[in-house]
């Protein structure tokens, strides 16, 4: 009897470490809402590297992220968004005709829902600390183009996407 209990509480010591290192480095989040369609849909099950832009690490285009802004939900609380980095600090970053320009050329972008981008932003440099986001589904995103949302501060982010865990048909690393 005494060894079945040590056994017991070895094995949830065990777990109770893991869960503790996992919830260190990795945080577990679901897609709410079409702003990143097609690359994830709603009630997608993802999985966040909160390490990824540690040390020497920055934002780099095309990196997909969750991070908190200053747009508050039903709850009073602020907004974690979902949505693709695509301009970085110094760079200058341009909307016009449906297109997105960085330094004045035109970049491609094969993941967007519609291959447009409604609005127009005027040329703008990124500052330092900052990036530049965008959601996959352009006429469905509240986003950089957005006094809402702006600019991201770097240390508003709360990871990069690494993993989707659900849907299983999709599961893998996300492009």
């Amino acid at each position: 009897m005494r060894e079945n209990v040590k056994e017991w509480l070895k094995a949830i010591l065990t777990a109770v470490v893991v869960a503790l290192i996992v919830v260190q480095f990795v945080v577990p989040t679901t897609v709410y809402g079409v702003s990143m369609e097609p690359t994830f849909k709603s009630s997608d099950y993802l999985l966040i590297s909160k390490q990824a832009y540690s040390g020497d690490h920055s934002p780099q285009r095309g990196d997909v992220i969750v991070f908190t802004s200053h747009m508050k939900d039903e709850n009073g609380e602020n907004k974690k968004l979902i949505k693709r980095v695509i301009a970085l600090p110094g760079e200058t970053v341009e909307v016009t005709d449906g297109k997105v320009y960085i330094n004045g050329k035109e970049l491609k972008e094969s993941y967007t829902k519609d291959g447009t981008t409604n609005g127009t932003v005027y040329p703008v440099e990124v500052p330092e600390g900052r990036v530049f986001c965008l959601g996959d589904n352009r006429l469905h995103s509240t986003d950089s183009r957005f006094l809402e949302v702006g600019f991201v501060h770097e240390e508003d982010i709360v990871g990069k996407v690494v993993f989707r865990i659900y849907p299983f048909d999709r599961i893998g690393i996300p492009d």
